[in-house]
């Protein structure tokens, strides 16, 4: 194929992206980045971090923003490469971003790196991310996909508040990276970047000066990311960037390349990156990501995971991770303050995180899981399906047996391999070491009730000692 054609910027396929207010006198044009102004308003939450640029261009950025939304909405991406099948915990505070955005009236791209994935982004890693084999990150990709689409539809379903939003659209990048040809790709692009400017990035200084050192595909990342910006600019009339506080020194490569290109400027957004309780950035690559996909963590976990929040974190989620109004969150923690031991603040939080990621049959879910285990409630257990048993209790073997009559205590103990033969097995049930479904039974020829031992749905859930859990579903009863 022949060498992408730079040319000077169209409508693309989005009527209107276009900020027109450019061409205005500079009087009607005074930026409006006041206390009401959308930027100021998410810088006041924490959820925007810096600006780029932040002056010096022919229109500033919160001029794009906080004029004439309705008529001349602006169109703002943010990239997320598939080196998993889930999105996790670490890519909400940008998906946020994006969220509020589209809210007040702009439309967004959830761009998916189906291309950039196979080379792996040096920013903020000490280390080469492993290679990825080309099905996986197309499969990875696909995951991403129908995640980001479950999320925007969530947000438009569940967190609707009256306004006229702007439009939600997922891309892969790998629909314009396939087409093109390497050196008809280097012959065209390469020659607008400069190597000392590349080199002098911060994300590629680190890992030059590391005893690994940096690849050339690696170091050629920043080369994509750029020119992912200046093809949704051409397309989509895309005029802003945003992405993770890693992600600046990728942006000003993005703005370099298009205003030399194009003569029009460009900008950038951050978001703070959320850490752990060590400092550690939360992901994949540190080991401790908490994902957003159902099957790799259970809304109950989700949930948990906003619960056990510490006090001096739990405000500053409030504002990061919910759409809560500030007047609201001040109030929700004034009434924490008060009564600090009912985790009021962390359980609204949990809420909304859960009810955006899951729907509100996940938050429901987590409920349930949470009153089945933390408060032994035999209603939820009653009500629980097995998927929710399964993600509550991973590591409880699950088992299927047909109920023979005079089936006891004793015997399901044993037939679930809960307990060990003989009289040591028979003791551990005499001596209160056994539960099913939250009741003690010391007896161990007592017959299984049904309604007592086995609920309603079918379930019995046996533990042994403190910690180990069974699970035994009874078919035909």
């Amino acid at each position: 194929m022949a060498a992408p054609i730079f040319r000077s910027f169209s409508w693309g396929r989005w009527s209107g992206t276009l900020n027109l207010s450019v061409f205005l006198p500079l009087g009607l044009r005074k930026a409006h980045s006041g206390p009401q102004g959308l930027l100021a308003a998410q810088k006041a939450r924490g959820l925007f971090k810096d600006f780029f640029p932040e002056t010096g261009t022919k229109i500033e950025l919160p001029e794009l923003f906080d004029r004439g939304t309705a008529s001349f909405p602006q169109t703002i991406y943010c990239g997320f490469d598939p080196t998993a099948d889930s999105l996790h915990v670490g890519h909400l505070l940008a998906l946020l971003g994006l969220f509020h955005l589209q809210r007040a009236g702009h439309n967004v791209i959830a761009l998916v790196g189906g291309a950039t994935a196979r080379l792996g982004d040096p920013s903020g890693r000490t280390k080469e991310r492993e290679a990825l084999e080309t099905e996986r990150v197309r499969a990875n990709a696909r995951a991403l996909r129908l995640g980001l689409e479950a999320l925007a539809a969530n947000h438009q379903q569940l967190f609707t508040d009256g306004r006229s939003w702007g439009s939600f659209t997922v891309l892969d990048n790998s629909a314009w990276y396939q087409k093109q040809h390497l050196v008809d790709f280097l012959a065209a692009v390469g020659g607008h970047f400069r190597m000392g400017t590349l080199l002098s990035r911060q994300s590629v200084q680190l890992r030059l000066k590391s005893a690994e050192g940096m690849s050339l595909a690696e170091f050629f990342y920043q080369v994509l990311q750029a020119y992912d910006f200046y093809y949704l600019f051409q397309r989509y009339g895309c005029r802003v960037q945003l992405g993770g506080s890693d992600q600046l020194g990728n942006i000003m490569s993005g703005y370099e390349f298009i205003n030399k290109l194009t003569g029009e400027d460009v900008f950038g957004i951050t978001v703070p990156l959320i850490t752990s309780t060590t400092g550690a950035k939360l992901g994949k690559s540190a080991g401790n990501a908490v994902w957003l996909n159902r099957d790799k963590t259970s809304p109950f976990e989700l949930y948990q995971f906003f619960v056990r929040q510490p006090d001096d974190s739990v405000e500053r989620y409030l504002k990061l991770f919910t759409f809560l109004p500030l007047p609201e969150i001040d109030h929700i923690m004034q009434l924490h303050v008060k009564e600090p031991e009912r985790w009021g603040a962390q359980k609204r939080l949990a809420a909304e995180v859960t009810k955006l990621v899951h729907g509100r049959e996940g938050l429901d879910s987590a409920k349930r899981c949470t009153q089945a285990l933390y408060h032994s409630s035999v209603d939820a257990l009653e009500v629980m399906s097995d998927q929710e048993l399964k993600e509550l209790f991973k590591e409880a073997p699950f088992s299927e047996f047909f109920l023979d009559p005079g089936t006891s205590v004793l015997d399901t103990c044993r037939k679930a391999n809960a307990i060990p033969d003989g009289p040591r097995g028979y003791r551990m049930i005499t001596e209160g070491g056994v539960s099913i479904n939250h009741r003690q039974v010391t007896n161990p020829e007592s017959v299984l009730v049904v309604g007592q031992h086995i609920l309603k749905n079918g379930l019995s859930l046996l533990k042994i000692g403190k910690r180990n859990f069974y699970i035994i579903k009874w078919l035909q009863l």
